[in-house]
């Protein structure tokens, strides 16, 4: 719903015995590399740009597959780009597919030419979200107290899902047209929250959960009585056409991936929290690998 890095803070197979402290035997090598030290090929993650839970689970996806003996390249795109490149067979996979609502355009658009693997979470929504001591606590009271916020409501990339439930749903349902709908990117609207928390004053950002945010702001959301962000929403791994039959052992692996919304915003909060601003995902990633070892083994068992 982009590499989603705060810019307000300047913001498994042979990897889960490594990383669990056990000594791989050659057999186990032999398994993940071939024998021989060569690839098993190499797999294209497109990872939406900017969307903390695709980029964890793309890092933490990259250090598996690297360790069973995968290349791996990870290319953030926007959301049209990535189903537009999976389509097209420019891209293998992607771990960040929203459903029903999020990403129900481009999964109209697109469907029929890429491929479902599996889903890995179901606790995922979106929202909007304000500083914790706002004086509303509804959509429904936002259009009269505007002022309070500027007249604005922050929100992330123009293309994003999100964006265009605000557009077509949330904003008619509560006659918010008014207000200076703001879109630009997730940094931008993270540094506008930042920002105004600093400064004591209200803001109103759309957002969704899991996400970082929660535990690094004094932020809550406001409640949607007309149901316009829809219910829970699944996130999902999509493949081109064919990836299965080209890589059965990963497509075996992702397609049994799971992963809850304390795990993910646990990894996430090190990532982009603890180590906000980082440019290289790996060594925090494995870092979190290391002292996640069961969980990681389990992701190739």
């Amino acid at each position: 719903m982009k590499k989603r890095i705060l810019a307000l803070a300047g913001l498994t197979s042979a990897a889960a015995l490594s990383l669990s402290g056990c000594v791989a035997t050659a057999e186990q090598v032999a398994g993940a590399d071939g024998g021989d030290g060569s690839s098993q090929g190499t797999i294209t993650i497109a990872e939406f740009s900017g969307w903390e839970e695709g980029i964890a689970t793309s890092e933490l996806w990259r250090v598996v597959l690297e360790d069973a003996g995968y290349d791996v390249e990870i290319e953030p795109v926007d959301a049209a780009a990535v189903f537009q490149g999976l389509a097209d067979g420019d891209y293998d996979i992607t771990t960040d597919v929203w459903e029903p609502v999020t990403h129900a355009e481009y999964l109209d658009r697109y469907g029929d030419s890429i491929e479902k693997i599996g889903t890995w979470n179901s606790e995922s929504k979106l929202t909007v979200a304000v500083n914790e001591d706002a004086p509303i606590e509804s959509l429904a009271d936002l259009a009269e107290n505007a002022d309070a916020f500027g007249g604005t409501i922050v929100g992330i990339e123009p293309g994003a899902g999100l964006t265009g439930v605000m557009e077509s749903s949330v904003i008619p349902t509560y006659g918010l047209e008014g207000m200076d709908f703001q879109t630009s990117s997730t940094p931008a609207m993270l540094t506008e929250l930042q920002a105004s928390i600093d400064a004591g004053e209200n803001v109103v950002v759309t957002l969704w959960e899991p996400h970082w945010a929660y535990s690094a702001f004094p932020i809550r959301n406001l409640e949607d009585p007309e149901g316009t962000l829809g219910d829970a929403e699944t996130l999902s791994t999509y493949s081109r056409e064919g990836f299965a039959d080209d890589f059965p052992e990963v497509a075996e692996w992702l397609a049994a991936f799971e992963m809850d919304t304390d795990v993910l915003a646990d990894l996430e909060d090190v990532m982009f929290n603890q180590n906000a601003g980082a440019s290289d995902w790996e060594p925090i990633v494995r870092e979190w690998a290391e002292e996640n070892a069961d969980y990681v083994a389990g992701l190739t068992s």
